[in-house]
């Protein structure tokens, strides 16, 4: 063996670089195989937020947690759940430690870029029926025509009575679909802005073309989808008020690649972050300070309402878990840390204009750091301390945990958020962690298996560190 000169031993103990897992640690690549099947599957299940949540809540049943009572009592490795509204959903390990060391905090949101349906979406055009729907998150709307969909969400009934919808996904299930012009008549289209390729209010899906069978009635394809409707699900166009129905592409998730190692999904910002956080969690028992692991909604409009992280659920949380130890709430606050689990953007090649190549994430480089997001001079970023981030690094060196970080693109290319900002509002030193993704926020992300897994191992570190 050739022996190193003294500069490439320097080079070696003063120069930070990334390579790929695989050259890394070989033995990487078949746990992560294995552990993205379960991923794979509970994508597929969770297309919405409501479904995300039901399935957090079944696997955390099946695992021992119970209901969380606020006059409960508690001991060292019990395992409660929070269910918020069957949106976001809360799971907590009780640790050996008190509150007032601290919890620690792990935050993914289950919400996803999506169409939804408008509070009046049911018309009929040229014996055509349509849905009209609102966007939902940040999309490219021209990537949603010309694709199979399927429509999952509640509605509730004037009498009171719940009921679940979901059409597209079985074998035998109708889909649905935008309709986009055929590049023979697109000449006016092609000098549209790439935002307006296709607008807002022609995002319009279709649903119905048979009429029903009644030459006195004004809107007869309308009648039919209603009449089809309404005979499966006991509705009338009445209750559209009473709705959440989203839009989302149809089908499961899928291996990518002749090596099988990437999976190719909708909705995998932030589900996979959810999905790690959440075998992260279980695999938790008798951790030394209390776990929060939080499964939010509304991110992707700003963590508004009472599902988002600018509600107080977290919080009163905590609190309950404050005045059970007789602790103060801004103690266990002030004392507490957390991993905002979301993801951050790949780099690409096909597009490397937009990234800084020494500040960006790569695929199969391992758990993504970032330190801040935002946009040009870090608006609306929460830019974590250093002592922060010298304590998540150390934690991953030690526990080796390939990781690396990443930036939100280049400095004025434009930028984003997530919910690190309102976590650290309260006092609690937080910073990104997550998935680089391809793709992001189109219909069909794609994330490396080798970064699903060392996410997830990420996150177990640091809830029983």
């Amino acid at each position: 063996m050739e022996e190193k000169t003294k500069g490439k031993l320097l080079e070696e103990m003063l120069c930070y670089t990334t390579e790929h897992i695989a050259k890394a640690d070989e033995s990487i690549v078949a746990k992560s195989m294995e552990f993205c099947e379960g991923y794979k599957d509970f994508l597929t299940a969770s297309k919405t937020e409501r479904l995300a949540a039901a399935n957090i809540l079944d696997i955390a049943k099946a695992n021992g947690y119970v209901e969380f009572n606020p006059d409960g009592i508690y001991s060292a490795g019990d395992k409660v759940y929070y269910n918020n509204r069957g949106k976001a959903v809360i799971l907590s390990t009780i640790g050996k430690q008190s509150v007032d060391n601290g919890v620690n905090i792990v935050v993914s949101h289950i919400d996803s870029p999506r169409l939804d349906l408008k509070p009046n979406p049911l018309y009929e055009n040229t014996e055509i029926a349509y849905f009209k729907t609102h966007y939902y998150g940040g999309i490219k709307k021209y990537q949603w025509a010309t694709i199979p969909l399927a429509i999952h969400g509640v509605v509730i009934k004037t009498n009171g009575e719940r009921v679940d919808i979901h059409i597209g996904e079985e074998a035998d299930d109708p889909v649905f679909c935008i309709t986009d012009l055929l590049p023979h008549l697109a000449k006016d289209q092609r000098e549209r802005k790439l935002n307006d390729v296709i607008k807002g209010e022609e995002l319009n899906v279709v649903i119905a073309s048979m009429p029903y069978p009644d030459e006195n009635v004004k809107e007869a394809v309308k009648l039919t989808a209603l009449a089809l409707l309404n005979e499966k699900y006991g509705i009338t166009e009445r209750e559209f008020i009473n709705a959440e129905l989203e839009v989302v592409p149809a089908g499961g998730a899928r291996d990518v690649g002749l090596d099988r190692s990437m999976v190719g999904a909708y909705g995998q910002d932030d589900r996979v972050c959810a999905y790690t956080s959440l075998m992260a969690e279980i695999e938790t028992k008798m951790p030394t300070k209390t776990t929060v692991s939080v499964y939010a909604d509304k991110e992707e409009t700003g963590s508004n309402g009472t599902t988002g992280m600018e509600s107080d659920f977290v919080e009163h949380f905590i609190t309950y878990l404050s005045q059970m130890q007789n602790v103060n709430i801004v103690t266990a606050l002030s004392k507490s840390k957390c991993l905002s689990a979301d993801v951050n953007a790949g780099y690409d090649p096909t597009f490397p204009d937009v990234m800084e190549p020494r500040n960006a994430s790569y695929m199969n480089r391992g758990v993504v750091i970032t330190k801040y997001t935002g946009s040009a001079g870090k608006g609306g970023t929460n830019d974590s301390s250093a002592e922060f981030m010298a304590e998540v690094t150390n934690l991953l060196d030690a526990k080796n945990v390939i990781w690396q970080t990443g930036e939100l693109g280049k400095v004025d290319m434009g930028g984003g958020g997530t919910v690190a900002k309102f976590v650290s509002q309260r006092n609690i030193d937080t910073v990104d962690v997550g998935v680089p993704v391809l793709s992001m926020h189109a219909p069909f992300e794609l994330t490396a298996k080798t970064d699903v897994y060392t996410t997830y191992q990420a996150f177990l570190a640091f809830l029983n560190r």
